[in-house]
């Protein structure tokens, strides 16, 4: 696989999971409530792409003009968009007034992503204690044989990887609706749109390593396995499983920091957003 393969599936990859997270629900949201709201998706989806790909590097303040004339659209969307990125952390507001791109240390990141897995376990606990509905899990166990089928090839292309994002974003979403809470519901939503939290938010490193398909073996086991305690009613297990889950991100984590730091290294520029991380000196 060359390195221009490698960025290529990587960046749609991350695409894909930053569209199956976080900007589906605007776009329905637009086509819901009016035209009038589809200029501010459209400026919150190229933002946060200009802000991801490293346009807007960390530390940058938001000249509201520059991006107005930029993206060609007026002020009243740029500034929802702006106060929406800083609700999702991506931005930070300044004491002098306007935004400036944030930056992330290690320790933060691997927080946000111990949350994740406290939540998806306490998630897991209550859909195995509460009966998760049939309909839901019977969409559960189709999503993970679709997954099943993608891992079955010897090794994965750059559309096998981007599959293997969309369906992986698409269990964790039933793994969420299964604990029948609307709290619980809520919480996990707003903690997967925390920069980096999401399920497949370090999911791309694989695609550069030679074991991807093992690593996403291993997770698929553990989607396979929590399902199962689901089912069998076994809470506790369920809850361990998950927590156990949220493991891989934070490995993946300190794979990706690593792999920036070795000699021929793509520094961080086939994983979306990384770069915004600042790594332990």
């Amino acid at each position: 696989m060359t390195v221009d393969t490698i960025k290529s599936g990587a960046v749609r990859a991350h695409k894909i999971a930053l569209a199956a997270s976080n900007d589906g629900e605007n776009v329905l949201d637009a086509v819901e409530k009016g035209v009038s709201n589809s200029a501010q998706v459209r400026a919150l989806l190229r933002l946060r792409e200009m802000i991801l790909a490293g346009e807007l590097a960390g530390g940058t303040r938001i000249a509201e003009l520059s991006i107005v004339e930029k993206l060609g659209v007026s002020r009243t969307p740029i500034r929802a968009a702006l106060m929406r990125l800083a609700q999702e952390g991506l931005l930070e507001a300044l004491p002098s007034g306007g935004y400036a791109v944030r930056t992330f240390s290690e320790r933060e990141v691997m927080d946000a992503i111990e949350l994740r897995g406290t939540l998806e376990g306490l998630s897991a606990r209550l859909a195995a204690e509460r009966a998760a509905p049939a309909v839901v899990l019977a969409e559960a166990r189709d999503c993970l044989r679709q997954i099943d089928a993608v891992l079955s090839q010897p090794a994965l292309s750059d559309d096998s990887f981007t599959s293997y994002v969309e369906l992986n974003e698409k269990f964790h979403r039933l793994l969420s609706e299964m604990a029948g809470s609307s709290v619980m519901a809520r919480e996990l939503e707003r903690i997967i749109k925390m920069p980096f939290a999401s399920p497949s938010a370090f999911v791309v490193v694989q695609a550069n390593s030679p074991q991807a398909r093992d690593m996403l073996v291993v997770a698929q086991d553990q989607h396979w396995q929590v399902l199962g305690a689901i089912e069998q009613r076994e809470g506790t297990r369920a809850e361990a499983i998950m927590r156990e889950h949220s493991r891989l991100a934070q490995r993946n984590l300190h794979v990706t920091l690593r792999s920036m730091q070795e000699p021929g290294s793509l520094d961080g520029t086939a994983i979306a957003g990384v770069r915004l991380i600042r790594k332990r000196s």
